[in-house]
């Protein structure tokens, strides 16, 4: 929602008009299921940010990365006559809807096998080789670091859904062989739920196309139509003074000094540490600006830091859904600046009633 305001300044040529009679059909245009030019688009973005290498690599639409997520395990999985079964991984803390959606399908193909600690050591060591299919989400969801696979042989899914300028350093183009994206964090439409994958091997491919087919029959038409309109928006204006990158880096940046200032004078709670980072988008040195504030409680009576928090009524996300202690939780800082604004008057009213409390004990 932070990207609202963007949006509002470009209503008109973000708007897509739909009359009653248009796209009725199940494919969009040529016989087709994807949009050709919204193909074109994604892979001039992509050429444009330098953020991933898209010419050599195929594109699947689907129903934002949420679809992809077991589309893409179910692609690298062996196949169900092979008596095999892939063990589906991630980094602590992770992304939740990895493991929610494994358990969910229940498989006979894979199954969640945890945290890639263990797997990690196995594959330095270990002479036998299983099947590994590793989650990894950069930046990452919670704590906005920048992540590498870690085990040795593993189909690594590369989750790039904040891996843009306004969440984030560029350093170099990612040139994985399977990486996914979402409008809901390039552009903040969660609501048209469109998401992409850009996968190398064309077989992999192929099979992510059919769960597709099989499970919703592609992206929506009037989704994709949708998107191409805003991806032509966006275009249009990169390096420009109206450009959603540059814009969407202030709004964040600026977020992230005010909540920083205030959390610096706090003994009780901490955030991550982002240091200022050399992108190539920007050509120099960029302040952090991430999509969350990963917080850990300090005091050592503080073991539920969400219920910490939840008492000077912060919302927040526990970091036991990311699979970490329940001494960290996550505070989403993509929300519109009204939000955002009450969040800091409440974490400053946190922080100043702990201040309050030390000084009246040290009398």
């Amino acid at each position: 929602m932070f990207l609202e305001p963007y949006w509002m300044r470009h209503a008109e040529a973000s708007a897509v008009v739909v009359s009653g009679w248009h796209r009725m059909s199940y494919r969009a245009t040529d016989g087709l299921f994807q949009s050709v030019e919204l193909e074109r688009c994604i892979r001039r973005l992509h050429r444009a940010v330098g953020n991933a290498v898209a010419d050599d690599k195929q594109i699947v639409f689907a129903t934002g990365s949420m679809q992809l997520i077991n589309a893409l395990v179910y692609a690298l999985s062996p196949d169900s006559n092979s008596g095999s079964t892939a063990n589906v991984v991630a980094t602590t803390p992770y992304y939740p809807a990895y493991r929610t959606q494994i358990v969910l399908f229940d498989s006979r193909e894979y199954k969640w096998a945890g945290n890639t600690s263990m797997w990690a050591k196995a594959s330095g060591n270990s002479t036998t080789k299983e099947d590994v299919i590793e989650f990894v989400t950069s930046p990452n969801n919670p704590d906005a670091l920048l992540h590498q696979p870690v085990v040795v042989g593993s189909s690594a899914i590369l989750d790039h859904a904040y891996f843009w300028p306004h969440f984030t350093h560029i350093p170099a183009p990612s040139d994985a062989d399977v990486m996914l994206f979402t409008t809901s964090k390039l552009s903040g439409h969660a609501s048209s739920r469109f998401g992409w994958a850009l996968i190398r091997d064309e077989k992999v491919a192929k099979r992510v196309n059919d769960y597709i087919m099989q499970n919703t029959m592609g992206a929506s038409r009037d989704t994709q139509l949708r998107m191409l309109a805003i991806f032509k928006t966006i275009l249009a204006n990169l390096h420009g003074k109206e450009d959603i990158f540059a814009f969407g880096h202030d709004v964040m940046t600026a977020k992230w000094r005010k909540l920083s200032a205030v959390v610096s004078r706090s003994r009780r709670i901490s955030l991550q540490n982002i240091p200022p980072q050399y992108c190539t988008y920007f050509d120099k040195i960029r302040e952090p600006s991430p999509a969350y504030a990963w917080v850990k409680c300090e005091r050592e009576e503080d073991s539920d830091c969400s219920d910490v928090l939840l008492k000077a009524k912060i919302i927040t996300r526990s970091g036991v859904w990311n699979d970490a202690s329940s001494r960290y939780t996550r505070i989403s800082l993509i929300k519109s600046q009204d939000d955002f604004d009450l969040l800091l008057e409440r974490i400053t009213e946190f922080v100043d009633a702990e201040l309050t409390a030390a000084g009246s004990n040290s009398m």
